[in-house]
C-alpha cells in the first residue's frame, strides 16, 4: 500500500489564496486577448480580419523605414501587439502595434512583456474595444507619458493622431481615407491611407 504525502501548508496555503488579476490573464483561453486597467481584467476576442489586415498593414509600412532603415531614417522598434507593463504585472496593456526609439531601448528584452514605455502606440479600433481605447486607454497612456498616440478605424477608414502635450494628448490630425499623411512622429514617409484596408 502506497501512502500519499500530505500537502505542505505553503502548498496548501497557494491553492486557497485567490489568484491576482495577472494570473487571471496567464490563465485566459487561446482566442482571448487581456488587459489589467484600473485594477480590472478586461478581455476581448481575437481581432475581425479587417482590424488585423489594417493593423498588418500599417505595421509594413512603418517598419522597412523606421525598424529597418529602408528608404527611411531607422532607428526604431516597430513592435506588433506587445505586452507591456506599466506597472509590474498590474498595469498591462497590449496595443494592436507601439514603437520605441532605439535611444530609449537599444534591444528588445528577454522577458516576454516590456517595462520601458513606447514612444508611440496605435490602436485600431473595433466594436469590442472603441470605447475601452478611448476612454481607459487614452488617459493610460497620457498618465505614463506615451509621447504619440494614433487611432485607427477600418470602419470608416479614418487615423486619428493625438501628441502628449503637458497631461493630455492632444488631437493633431484627422485623415481620411483618400490622404496621404506622414503625421509625427514618422514624418519622414508618407504612406496612402486606403492601403492600409485592402
Amino acid at each position: 500500500m502506497v501512502s500519499s504525502t500530505p500537502a505542505s501548508s505553503n502548498q496548501m496555503a497557494d491553492a486557497a489564496r485567490p489568484k491576482t488579476l495577472y494570473e487571471k490573464l496567464e490563465d485566459l483561453p487561446e482566442g482571448l486577448n487581456g488587459e489589467i486597467i484600473d485594477d480590472e481584467l478586461y478581455t476581448e476576442p481575437r481581432p475581425r480580419p479587417s482590424h488585423a489586415v489594417a493593423a498588418s498593414n500599417l505595421g509594413a509600412e512603418l517598419i522597412g523605414p523606421y525598424s529597418r532603415g529602408r528608404s527611411g531614417p531607422g532607428g526604431w522598434w516597430i513592435i506588433d501587439e506587445p505586452e507591456i507593463h506599466f506597472v509590474h504585472k498590474r498595469v498591462v496593456v497590449v496595443p494592436d502595434l507601439a514603437g520605441w526609439r532605439r535611444e530609449r531601448l537599444p534591444a528588445i528584452p528577454d522577458e516576454p512583456h516590456f517595462s520601458t514605455f513606447p514612444d508611440w502606440v496605435c490602436e485600431v479600433l473595433s466594436p469590442s474595444t472603441r470605447s475601452k481605447d478611448r476612454e481607459l486607454k487614452m488617459p493610460l497612456f497620457a498618465r505614463y507619458g506615451v509621447s504619440y498616440v494614433w487611432l485607427l478605424d477600418p470602419k470608416i477608414y479614418t487615423l486619428e493622431t493625438y501628441e502628449l502635450r503637458g497631461a493630455e494628448l492632444a488631437l493633431t490630425g484627422t485623415f481620411g481615407p483618400e490622404s496621404s499623411p506622414a503625421p509625427a512622429p514618422f514624418e519622414a514617409v508618407r504612406f496612402r491611407l486606403a492601403d492600409l484596408w485592402t
